[in-house]
Protein backbone atom coordinates (compact mmCIF):
# COMPACT_ATOMS: atom_id res chain seq x y z
CA UNK A 1 0.00 0.00 0.00
CA UNK A 2 1.14 3.94 -0.33
CA UNK A 3 2.80 5.17 2.36
CA UNK A 4 0.76 7.69 3.79
CA UNK A 5 3.41 9.51 6.44
CA UNK A 6 3.68 12.70 4.76
CA UNK A 7 0.30 13.22 3.46
CA UNK A 8 -0.98 12.63 7.31
CA UNK A 9 2.02 14.19 8.84
CA UNK A 10 1.13 17.36 6.77
CA UNK A 11 -2.84 16.99 8.22
CA UNK A 12 -2.01 16.72 11.78
CA UNK A 13 0.76 20.13 11.29
CA UNK A 14 -1.73 21.98 9.67
CA UNK A 15 -4.24 20.81 12.83
CA UNK A 16 -1.82 21.76 15.51
CA UNK A 17 -0.68 24.92 13.41
CA UNK A 18 -4.37 26.01 14.19
CA UNK A 19 -4.62 24.81 17.72
CA UNK A 20 -1.48 26.85 18.66
CA UNK A 21 -3.07 30.05 16.83
CA UNK A 22 -6.25 29.73 19.00
CA UNK A 23 -5.30 32.03 21.96
CA UNK A 24 -4.77 34.98 19.36
CA UNK A 25 -6.52 34.52 15.95
CA UNK A 26 -10.29 36.27 16.10
CA UNK A 27 -12.95 34.01 17.42
CA UNK A 28 -15.62 34.51 14.87
CA UNK A 29 -15.81 37.52 12.55
CA UNK A 30 -18.57 37.94 9.79
CA UNK A 31 -17.90 35.86 6.73
CA UNK A 32 -18.75 35.91 3.08
CA UNK A 33 -20.57 32.75 2.95
CA UNK A 34 -21.23 32.64 -0.60
CA UNK A 35 -17.39 33.11 -0.90
CA UNK A 36 -16.98 29.84 1.03
CA UNK A 37 -19.51 27.93 -0.69
CA UNK A 38 -17.60 28.98 -3.75
CA UNK A 39 -14.43 27.96 -2.81
CA UNK A 40 -16.33 24.51 -2.26
CA UNK A 41 -18.91 24.57 -5.60
CA UNK A 42 -17.73 23.83 -9.07
CA UNK A 43 -18.07 20.67 -10.70
CA UNK A 44 -16.50 17.06 -9.90
CA UNK A 45 -13.46 16.55 -11.45
CA UNK A 46 -13.70 13.30 -13.77
CA UNK A 47 -9.89 13.26 -13.30
CA UNK A 48 -8.73 11.47 -9.67
CA UNK A 49 -6.59 14.54 -7.45
CA UNK A 50 -3.43 13.44 -5.77
CA UNK A 51 -4.15 13.50 -1.91
CA UNK A 52 -1.81 15.72 -0.97
CA UNK A 53 -3.06 18.29 -3.39
CA UNK A 54 -6.97 17.77 -1.92
CA UNK A 55 -5.98 18.62 1.40
CA UNK A 56 -4.23 21.70 0.10
CA UNK A 57 -7.35 22.87 -1.52
CA UNK A 58 -9.11 21.69 1.45
CA UNK A 59 -7.57 24.13 3.92
CA UNK A 60 -7.49 26.96 1.31
CA UNK A 61 -11.48 26.41 1.04
CA UNK A 62 -11.80 25.96 4.75
CA UNK A 63 -10.00 28.48 6.38
CA UNK A 64 -11.79 31.72 5.82
CA UNK A 65 -14.55 29.95 7.41
CA UNK A 66 -12.91 28.09 10.45
CA UNK A 67 -14.62 29.82 13.82
CA UNK A 68 -12.21 29.29 16.93
CA UNK A 69 -14.58 27.51 19.07
CA UNK A 70 -11.96 25.25 20.06
CA UNK A 71 -10.47 28.37 21.63
CA UNK A 72 -10.29 29.63 25.06
CA UNK A 73 -12.93 32.83 24.21
CA UNK A 74 -15.44 30.77 22.85
CA UNK A 75 -18.50 31.33 25.58
CA UNK A 76 -21.57 30.16 23.27
CA UNK A 77 -23.37 27.08 22.86
CA UNK A 78 -21.77 25.02 26.43
CA UNK A 79 -18.66 24.05 23.73
CA UNK A 80 -15.55 23.07 24.88
CA UNK A 81 -12.51 22.97 22.93
CA UNK A 82 -11.18 18.97 22.33
CA UNK A 83 -8.10 17.77 25.05
CA UNK A 84 -4.78 17.18 23.41
CA UNK A 85 -4.85 13.82 24.21
CA UNK A 86 -8.28 13.41 23.45
CA UNK A 87 -8.07 15.02 19.94
CA UNK A 88 -4.98 12.68 19.21
CA UNK A 89 -6.38 10.03 19.93
CA UNK A 90 -9.10 10.88 17.42
CA UNK A 91 -6.64 11.33 14.78
CA UNK A 92 -5.31 7.96 15.42
CA UNK A 93 -9.42 6.88 15.67
CA UNK A 94 -9.78 7.85 11.80
CA UNK A 95 -6.13 6.49 10.49
CA UNK A 96 -7.44 2.67 12.50
CA UNK A 97 -10.46 3.23 10.77
CA UNK A 98 -12.91 0.83 12.90
CA UNK A 99 -16.06 -0.19 13.35
CA UNK A 100 -17.17 -0.48 16.73
CA UNK A 101 -20.51 -2.43 16.23
CA UNK A 102 -19.08 -5.29 18.52
CA UNK A 103 -16.30 -6.88 19.75
CA UNK A 104 -15.97 -8.63 16.89
CA UNK A 105 -15.48 -6.05 14.65
CA UNK A 106 -13.40 -4.23 17.06
CA UNK A 107 -12.18 -5.73 20.02
CA UNK A 108 -10.08 -2.51 20.69
CA UNK A 109 -12.67 -0.33 20.33
CA UNK A 110 -15.07 -2.09 22.57
CA UNK A 111 -12.64 -2.18 25.17
CA UNK A 112 -12.16 1.44 25.17
CA UNK A 113 -15.89 2.12 25.59
CA UNK A 114 -16.20 -0.44 28.34
CA UNK A 115 -12.89 0.78 30.55
CA UNK A 116 -13.85 4.60 30.15
CA UNK A 117 -17.51 4.06 30.42
CA UNK A 118 -16.80 2.50 34.12
CA UNK A 119 -14.63 5.44 34.54
CA UNK A 120 -17.62 8.30 33.50
CA UNK A 121 -19.96 6.28 36.02
CA UNK A 122 -17.63 6.62 39.09
CA UNK A 123 -16.95 10.47 38.03
CA UNK A 124 -20.44 11.10 37.73
CA UNK A 125 -22.09 8.78 41.03
CA UNK A 126 -24.17 6.82 38.81
CA UNK A 127 -24.59 3.12 39.56
CA UNK A 128 -21.59 0.80 38.31
CA UNK A 129 -24.20 -1.60 37.16
CA UNK A 130 -25.69 0.79 34.74
CA UNK A 131 -25.33 0.70 30.82
CA UNK A 132 -22.99 3.30 28.79
CA UNK A 133 -23.73 3.60 25.14
CA UNK A 134 -21.66 5.90 23.00
CA UNK A 135 -23.63 8.14 21.28
CA UNK A 136 -23.00 11.64 18.81
CA UNK A 137 -24.95 14.35 21.37
CA UNK A 138 -27.63 14.96 24.18
CA UNK A 139 -30.36 14.57 21.61
CA UNK A 140 -29.31 11.01 20.81
CA UNK A 141 -29.05 10.39 24.41
CA UNK A 142 -32.17 11.48 25.57
CA UNK A 143 -33.94 9.95 22.97
CA UNK A 144 -32.05 6.03 23.58
CA UNK A 145 -33.43 7.02 27.58
CA UNK A 146 -36.68 7.99 26.38
CA UNK A 147 -36.78 5.08 24.17
CA UNK A 148 -36.00 2.19 27.59
CA UNK A 149 -38.12 4.17 29.80
CA UNK A 150 -41.27 3.89 26.75
CA UNK A 151 -40.41 0.26 26.82
CA UNK A 152 -40.94 0.05 30.49
CA UNK A 153 -43.81 2.10 31.59
CA UNK A 154 -46.16 0.24 28.68
CA UNK A 155 -44.21 -3.22 29.86
CA UNK A 156 -45.76 -2.43 32.86
CA UNK A 157 -49.05 -1.95 32.00
CA UNK A 158 -48.79 -4.63 30.50
CA UNK A 159 -48.15 -3.42 26.61
CA UNK A 160 -44.94 -4.83 24.51
CA UNK A 161 -44.23 -1.42 22.37
CA UNK A 162 -41.33 -3.22 20.97
CA UNK A 163 -43.91 -6.16 18.81
CA UNK A 164 -47.13 -4.56 19.04
CA UNK A 165 -45.70 -0.70 18.66
CA UNK A 166 -47.90 2.36 19.54
CA UNK A 167 -51.08 1.75 18.04
CA UNK A 168 -53.83 1.32 20.92
CA UNK A 169 -51.19 1.35 23.45
CA UNK A 170 -51.96 3.12 26.78
CA UNK A 171 -51.02 6.99 26.68
CA UNK A 172 -48.28 7.56 28.45
CA UNK A 173 -47.54 11.01 30.23
CA UNK A 174 -44.53 12.49 30.47
CA UNK A 175 -43.91 15.08 33.30
CA UNK A 176 -41.18 17.72 32.42
CA UNK A 177 -40.04 21.68 33.49
CA UNK A 178 -41.30 23.79 31.52
CA UNK A 179 -37.75 24.86 30.81
CA UNK A 180 -36.79 21.50 29.79
CA UNK A 181 -34.14 21.45 26.70
CA UNK A 182 -35.69 21.42 23.21
CA UNK A 183 -34.46 17.84 22.51
CA UNK A 184 -37.07 16.26 25.02
CA UNK A 185 -39.33 17.57 22.60
CA UNK A 186 -38.01 16.02 19.81
CA UNK A 187 -37.02 12.67 21.22
CA UNK A 188 -40.77 12.69 21.76
CA UNK A 189 -41.98 13.08 18.45
CA UNK A 190 -39.00 10.82 17.01
CA UNK A 191 -40.11 7.78 19.69
CA UNK A 192 -43.79 8.57 18.47
CA UNK A 193 -45.14 9.95 21.94
CA UNK A 194 -45.36 13.43 20.67
CA UNK A 195 -45.09 16.39 22.31
CA UNK A 196 -48.81 16.65 23.63
CA UNK A 197 -47.52 14.45 26.25
CA UNK A 198 -46.38 16.25 27.90
CA UNK A 199 -47.48 17.87 31.18
CA UNK A 200 -45.29 21.31 31.51
CA UNK A 201 -44.53 21.62 35.62
CA UNK A 202 -43.72 25.42 36.40
CA UNK A 203 -39.87 26.34 37.53
CA UNK A 204 -38.60 28.36 40.22
CA UNK A 205 -36.76 31.93 40.00
CA UNK A 206 -33.35 30.24 38.27
CA UNK A 207 -34.90 27.65 36.10
CA UNK A 208 -34.96 24.53 37.71
CA UNK A 209 -38.78 22.64 38.76
CA UNK A 210 -40.72 24.08 41.39
CA UNK A 211 -40.58 21.10 43.88
CA UNK A 212 -44.08 21.35 45.12
CA UNK A 213 -45.73 22.19 41.40
CA UNK A 214 -43.54 19.01 40.70
CA UNK A 215 -45.12 17.09 44.09
CA UNK A 216 -48.24 18.43 42.77
CA UNK A 217 -48.14 17.14 39.28
CA UNK A 218 -47.08 13.57 40.56
CA UNK A 219 -49.83 13.38 43.01
CA UNK A 220 -52.39 14.55 40.62
CA UNK A 221 -51.67 12.45 37.46
CA UNK A 222 -53.73 9.27 37.49
CA UNK A 223 -51.67 6.33 37.61
CA UNK A 224 -50.75 4.84 34.09
CA UNK A 225 -47.55 4.63 32.21
CA UNK A 226 -45.40 8.07 33.44
CA UNK A 227 -42.07 9.23 32.60
CA UNK A 228 -40.33 12.18 34.65
CA UNK A 229 -38.14 14.18 32.46
CA UNK A 230 -35.48 16.31 34.77
CA UNK A 231 -32.85 18.64 34.26
CA UNK A 232 -28.78 18.80 36.04
CA UNK A 233 -27.77 22.29 34.04
CA UNK A 234 -30.80 24.68 33.10
CA UNK A 235 -29.55 25.70 29.25
CA UNK A 236 -29.81 29.29 29.95
CA UNK A 237 -28.99 29.83 33.93
CA UNK A 238 -27.57 26.24 34.59
CA UNK A 239 -29.62 25.71 37.65
CA UNK A 240 -30.37 21.87 38.66
CA UNK A 241 -33.74 20.27 39.65
CA UNK A 242 -33.92 18.74 43.07
CA UNK A 243 -33.47 15.06 41.77
CA UNK A 244 -33.64 13.08 44.97
CA UNK A 245 -37.17 14.22 46.20
CA UNK A 246 -38.26 13.84 42.81
CA UNK A 247 -36.92 10.47 41.93
CA UNK A 248 -38.19 8.90 45.01
CA UNK A 249 -41.74 10.72 44.44
CA UNK A 250 -41.75 9.39 41.50
CA UNK A 251 -40.76 5.92 41.78
CA UNK A 252 -43.57 5.78 44.77
CA UNK A 253 -45.98 6.20 41.41
CA UNK A 254 -44.13 3.92 39.47
CA UNK A 255 -42.86 6.31 36.79
CA UNK A 256 -39.62 6.05 34.85
CA UNK A 257 -37.06 9.20 36.19
CA UNK A 258 -35.03 10.34 32.74
CA UNK A 259 -32.12 13.26 33.53
CA UNK A 260 -30.98 15.45 31.18
CA UNK A 261 -27.71 16.24 32.08
CA UNK A 262 -26.27 17.28 28.68
CA UNK A 263 -23.14 19.98 30.90
CA UNK A 264 -25.01 20.03 34.06
CA UNK A 265 -24.55 16.10 35.36
CA UNK A 266 -20.73 16.89 35.31
CA UNK A 267 -21.78 18.91 38.71
CA UNK A 268 -21.32 15.38 40.19
CA UNK A 269 -17.95 15.14 39.10
CA UNK A 270 -16.35 17.93 41.34
CA UNK A 271 -16.83 18.03 45.48
CA UNK A 272 -17.40 21.29 45.07
CA UNK A 273 -20.71 21.33 43.10
CA UNK A 274 -21.64 17.58 43.82
CA UNK A 275 -24.56 18.48 45.94
CA UNK A 276 -26.26 20.33 42.96
CA UNK A 277 -27.11 16.77 41.61
CA UNK A 278 -27.56 14.97 44.88
CA UNK A 279 -29.86 11.81 44.48
CA UNK A 280 -28.88 11.92 41.01
CA UNK A 281 -27.83 7.87 41.18
CA UNK A 282 -31.84 7.17 42.22
CA UNK A 283 -32.75 8.08 38.25
CA UNK A 284 -33.47 5.92 35.84
CA UNK A 285 -31.69 6.89 32.97
CA UNK A 286 -29.02 9.77 32.09
CA UNK A 287 -27.88 11.79 29.30
CA UNK A 288 -24.66 13.62 28.99
CA UNK A 289 -22.31 15.18 26.62
CA UNK A 290 -18.42 14.68 26.92
CA UNK A 291 -17.70 17.44 23.58
CA UNK A 292 -19.61 20.10 26.44
CA UNK A 293 -17.68 20.34 29.66
CA UNK A 294 -14.87 17.03 29.07
CA UNK A 295 -13.81 18.57 26.51
CA UNK A 296 -14.15 16.16 24.16
CA UNK A 297 -14.14 16.28 20.21
CA UNK A 298 -17.03 16.16 18.47
CA UNK A 299 -19.36 14.00 18.17
CA UNK A 300 -19.42 12.82 21.83
CA UNK A 301 -22.16 11.57 24.56
CA UNK A 302 -23.43 9.07 26.62
CA UNK A 303 -26.83 7.67 27.49
CA UNK A 304 -26.50 5.64 30.75
CA UNK A 305 -29.08 3.75 31.68
CA UNK A 306 -29.78 1.58 35.09
CA UNK A 307 -31.80 -1.47 33.06
CA UNK A 308 -29.20 -2.41 30.94
CA UNK A 309 -31.55 -5.96 29.43
CA UNK A 310 -34.33 -2.30 29.07
CA UNK A 311 -31.51 -0.38 27.38
CA UNK A 312 -30.48 -3.17 24.72
CA UNK A 313 -34.16 -4.46 24.83
CA UNK A 314 -35.11 -0.71 23.48
CA UNK A 315 -32.35 -0.23 21.10
CA UNK A 316 -31.03 -3.38 19.77
CA UNK A 317 -31.38 -5.42 16.57
CA UNK A 318 -30.54 -9.34 15.70
CA UNK A 319 -29.99 -10.50 12.10
CA UNK A 320 -27.86 -14.02 10.94
CA UNK A 321 -24.84 -12.06 9.67
CA UNK A 322 -24.38 -10.42 12.60
CA UNK A 323 -21.52 -12.49 14.32
CA UNK A 324 -20.40 -11.38 17.88
CA UNK A 325 -24.08 -10.05 18.77
CA UNK A 326 -26.10 -11.86 21.23
CA UNK A 327 -24.50 -11.88 24.45
CA UNK A 328 -23.74 -9.29 26.91
CA UNK A 329 -25.09 -5.96 25.77
CA UNK A 330 -22.61 -3.28 24.39
CA UNK A 331 -21.55 -1.47 21.53
CA UNK A 332 -24.13 -0.80 18.60
CA UNK A 333 -26.98 -2.79 21.78
CA UNK A 334 -27.49 0.11 23.29
CA UNK A 335 -27.26 3.02 20.37
CA UNK A 336 -29.35 4.07 17.49
CA UNK A 337 -26.43 3.29 15.15
CA UNK A 338 -24.90 0.75 13.53
CA UNK A 339 -22.24 2.10 11.50
CA UNK A 340 -20.09 3.34 14.74
CA UNK A 341 -16.95 5.31 14.56
CA UNK A 342 -14.81 4.22 17.38
CA UNK A 343 -15.34 7.40 19.98
CA UNK A 344 -14.19 5.03 22.42
CA UNK A 345 -10.73 5.97 22.14
CA UNK A 346 -10.76 9.63 22.31
CA UNK A 347 -13.25 9.32 25.63
CA UNK A 348 -9.96 7.14 27.45
CA UNK A 349 -7.81 9.45 26.34
CA UNK A 350 -9.01 12.34 27.60
CA UNK A 351 -9.95 11.05 31.41
CA UNK A 352 -6.66 9.89 31.12
CA UNK A 353 -5.58 12.90 30.66
CA UNK A 354 -7.00 14.53 33.15
CA UNK A 355 -7.81 12.30 35.66
CA UNK A 356 -10.73 12.38 38.49
CA UNK A 357 -8.81 15.22 39.91
CA UNK A 358 -8.39 16.95 36.93
CA UNK A 359 -11.93 16.26 35.80
CA UNK A 360 -12.95 18.06 39.53
CA UNK A 361 -10.29 20.70 38.75
CA UNK A 362 -11.86 21.65 35.20
CA UNK A 363 -15.87 21.70 36.68
CA UNK A 364 -14.67 24.23 39.13
CA UNK A 365 -12.27 26.52 37.05
CA UNK A 366 -14.55 26.86 34.64
CA UNK A 367 -17.80 28.04 37.43
CA UNK A 368 -15.06 30.40 38.77
CA UNK A 369 -14.63 31.96 35.76
CA UNK A 370 -18.49 32.17 35.19
CA UNK A 371 -18.36 34.12 38.36
CA UNK A 372 -15.71 36.27 37.31
CA UNK A 373 -17.57 37.20 34.44
CA UNK A 374 -20.42 38.01 36.34
CA UNK A 375 -18.12 39.99 38.65
CA UNK A 376 -17.08 42.07 36.01
CA UNK A 377 -20.06 42.85 33.92
CA UNK A 378 -22.06 43.80 37.16
CA UNK A 379 -19.18 45.88 38.09
CA UNK A 380 -19.30 47.62 34.76
CA UNK A 381 -22.92 48.34 35.11
CA UNK A 382 -24.67 45.53 33.56
CA UNK A 383 -27.74 43.35 34.76
CA UNK A 384 -27.12 38.89 35.49
CA UNK A 385 -30.38 38.17 35.10
CA UNK A 386 -29.52 34.65 36.80
CA UNK A 387 -27.99 33.10 40.21
CA UNK A 388 -24.22 31.49 38.64
CA UNK A 389 -24.49 28.52 39.88
CA UNK A 390 -22.67 26.57 37.28
CA UNK A 391 -20.99 27.36 34.09
CA UNK A 392 -23.72 29.48 32.96
CA UNK A 393 -24.09 33.60 32.66
CA UNK A 394 -27.19 35.77 31.81
CA UNK A 395 -26.33 39.52 30.73
CA UNK A 396 -28.85 42.23 30.52
CA UNK A 397 -27.73 45.62 28.66
CA UNK A 398 -31.10 47.38 29.03
CA UNK A 399 -33.62 47.24 26.77
CA UNK A 400 -34.30 43.91 24.52
CA UNK A 401 -32.61 45.96 21.30
CA UNK A 402 -29.96 46.91 22.59
CA UNK A 403 -28.87 43.57 24.16
CA UNK A 404 -29.48 42.20 20.90
CA UNK A 405 -26.90 44.84 19.54
CA UNK A 406 -24.07 44.46 21.98
CA UNK A 407 -24.45 40.47 20.92
CA UNK A 408 -24.21 41.44 17.26
CA UNK A 409 -21.16 43.71 18.01
CA UNK A 410 -19.44 41.51 20.03
CA UNK A 411 -19.88 38.62 17.07
CA UNK A 412 -18.73 41.09 15.01
CA UNK A 413 -15.99 42.30 17.05
CA UNK A 414 -13.64 38.75 17.31
CA UNK A 415 -12.47 38.77 20.77
CA UNK A 416 -15.06 36.53 22.10
CA UNK A 417 -17.92 35.12 21.01
CA UNK A 418 -21.34 35.12 23.12
CA UNK A 419 -24.61 34.10 21.94
CA UNK A 420 -28.37 35.17 23.14
CA UNK A 421 -31.09 34.04 24.26
CA UNK A 422 -35.25 34.66 25.07
CA UNK A 423 -35.32 33.76 29.08
CA UNK A 424 -38.77 34.69 31.05
CA UNK A 425 -39.49 36.58 27.91
CA UNK A 426 -36.38 38.35 27.69
CA UNK A 427 -33.50 38.74 25.61
CA UNK A 428 -30.51 38.30 27.66
CA UNK A 429 -26.79 37.16 26.25
CA UNK A 430 -25.87 34.00 27.14
CA UNK A 431 -21.92 32.81 28.15
CA UNK A 432 -20.86 29.77 28.81
CA UNK A 433 -17.39 29.17 29.91
CA UNK A 434 -16.77 25.41 29.28
CA UNK A 435 -13.01 25.19 27.46
CA UNK A 436 -10.35 23.75 29.58
CA UNK A 437 -8.02 26.69 28.12
CA UNK A 438 -9.83 29.75 29.69
CA UNK A 439 -8.00 31.49 31.48
CA UNK A 440 -8.65 34.29 33.91
CA UNK A 441 -7.18 36.79 31.76
CA UNK A 442 -9.62 35.29 28.71
CA UNK A 443 -12.55 36.48 31.28
CA UNK A 444 -11.22 40.12 31.75
CA UNK A 445 -10.11 40.94 28.29
CA UNK A 446 -13.92 39.57 26.96
CA UNK A 447 -15.20 41.56 29.91
CA UNK A 448 -13.49 44.41 28.94
CA UNK A 449 -14.37 44.21 24.74
CA UNK A 450 -17.96 43.66 25.99
CA UNK A 451 -17.92 46.61 28.42
CA UNK A 452 -16.21 49.07 25.04
CA UNK A 453 -18.74 47.60 22.91
CA UNK A 454 -21.96 47.93 24.88
CA UNK A 455 -20.40 51.74 25.20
Amino acid sequence: MEDFSSLFRAAADHAAGYRRSLPDRPVGVPVDQAAIAAAFAGPLPAAPTPPAQVLADLVAAAEPGLVATAGPRYFGFVVGGALPAATAADILAAGWDQLAFNPVTSPAALAAEAAAGGWLKDLLGIPASASVGFVTGGQAANTAGLAAARLQVLADAGWDVERRGLLGAPPIRVIAGVERHATIDRSLRLLGLGEDAVRPVPAGPNGAVDPAALRDALRAAPTGPTIVCLQAGNVNTGACDELRDACELAHRRGAWVHVDGAFGLWAGASPTTRHLVDGLELADSWACDGHKWLNLPYDTAFAFCSRPDVHAAAMSYAAAYLVGSGGVPTGADLTAESSRRARGFAVWSGLRELGSDGVAALVDRCCALARRFADGLTAAGFEVANEVVLNQVLVGFGDDARTDRVIAAAQADGTCWVGGTTWRGRRLMRIAVSNATTTEADVDRSVAALTRLAG
